[in-house]
């Protein structure tokens, strides 16, 4: 960054990416405009286990995030990807201006999209929690660390607050910000209030720095911000994630499959990673309850996690669990902190309350068609059956 006291999480989680990854070989594959391309990497098809901790094929039935526009601020979003192809939007690079932020030279915004939005892909055990959703990429940064020391470009605060802005007035439902500034900026203070106003659920990592005594980090301290820290396998904090009020839940950050730049897949670690499982998951909300608020949409997720293992500020009101999220009804939610969910009253915005008027009558016109199709196929079971035996009886009674 160009503030000396501002900080993103690509910095601050780059030790931890790149430990994570082999050594990028001389003979790699060339991304284009890239310096330093990311590492080969390869298909896998064990089911890693945030897969098996969330069965996405049971969420299928219900949502897939179909008609969800998720902003992923980071790296760019690699659409070359075949498990992304289809999936990725043209978006803005303000790294390099005139881009369309589907240029990824570390890798980051490629893996956090495809948390959120990988296709099913045969032979590939990995996919997205919401793989119908679309991904908005908006360029901000390529930092990687290599040999241990930082190496890359990302914007200053000015411009991710910029960054922010563009991603709201170009119709995200959701922002995901794997991004931390450890400095309470005002543009990005009021870039973030902007979204939360325009009704955009805004997920943050809540950072990397536990052992670096907890910074603040900005926009998860931000009210109307979900603050997602991370969890390994074992559902314990894992032990970088920090611990403070602004982590709202916790989920899957170690360990962690994604898809890697132009095709197969690495493992990583980090907050970065923890919050689109919990973007994904308000996808699969806005479209199943196309009526709900960006705040009501929070305080579903807050209010359906698991419980948490320790009492240490880390875990926030519990794991995430994006099935108890859209399945259960408010009144069936357990109490919950509301920090970053409840959002001060204000008077309604005309553009947000037609944006739910029409997520209202989406929604009205797919039950409808799903009942116009139930009945045609009830009345297609009934003639096969009827008219053959009323024929045999002459339709006489039985």
């Amino acid at each position: 960054m160009s503030r000396p006291t501002a900080r993103p999480a690509l910095t601050a989680l780059a030790a931890l990416l790149v430990a994570a990854l082999p050594a990028a070989p001389a003979a790699a594959r060339a991304v284009p405009g890239c310096a330093d391309p990311p590492a080969p990497a390869r298909p896998v098809a064990d089911q890693p286990w945030p897969q098996q901790r969330y069965a996405p094929d049971r969420l299928t039935p219900l949502a897939t995030g179909a008609g969800v526009v998720v902003a992923v601020v980071d790296s760019g979003v690699d659409r070359r990807h075949p498990q992304l192809a289809d999936r990725v939007l043209d978006g803005a690079d303000f790294l390099d201006p005139g881009g369309d932020g589907t240029r990824d030279c570390a890798g980051h915004g490629t893996g956090v999209a495809s948390i959120i939005a990988a296709s099913p892909r045969p032979g590939v055990a990995f996919r997205g929690l919401a793989p119908d959703a679309r991904i908005l990429p908006v360029r901000v940064s390529e930092q990687q660390v290599v040999d241990g020391r930082e190496s890359g470009r990302t914007v200053g605060a000015a411009d991710f607050a910029r960054a922010i802005r563009w991603a709201v007035d170009h119709h995200a439902d959701v922002l995901n910000l794997s991004v931390v500034l450890y400095a309470d900026d005002p543009a990005v203070r009021a870039a973030v209030a902007y979204a939360v106003r325009r009704d955009v659920v805004v997920v943050a990592a809540a950072g990397n720095l536990h052992d670096n005594g907890d910074p603040r980090p900005f926009p998860a301290a931000y009210d109307g911000v979900l603050g997602v820290g991370a969890i390994g396998p074992d559902g314990v904090r894992a032990p970088f994630s920090q611990t403070g009020p602004y982590v709202d839940l916790v989920a899957p950050g170690t360990d962690v499959l994604m898809a890697a730049p132009e095709q197969g897949h690495h493992r990583a670690e980090g907050t970065s990673y923890a919050a689109p499982f919990v973007a994904a998951t308000a996808a699969l909300l806005r479209q199943y309850r196309p009526e709900l608020t960006a705040a009501e949409v929070a305080r579903r997720i807050v209010g359906s996690t698991d419980p948490a293992p320790g009492p240490d500020g880390g875990y926030g009101a519990g794991a995430l669990n994006p099935y108890r999220a859209v399945t259960e009804t408010p009144g069936r939610l357990g109490a919950r902190p509301a920090r970053a969910a409840v959002l001060p009253a204000e008077r309604v915005d005309p553009a947000v309350a037609a944006r739910q008027a029409r997520r209202a009558t989406a929604r009205h016109r797919a039950l409808l068609v799903a009942g116009v199709t139930g009945a045609v196929a009830t009345v297609t079971v009934l003639l096969a059956v009827v008219l053959p035996r009323g024929s045999r009886r002459r339709w006489r009674p039985a």
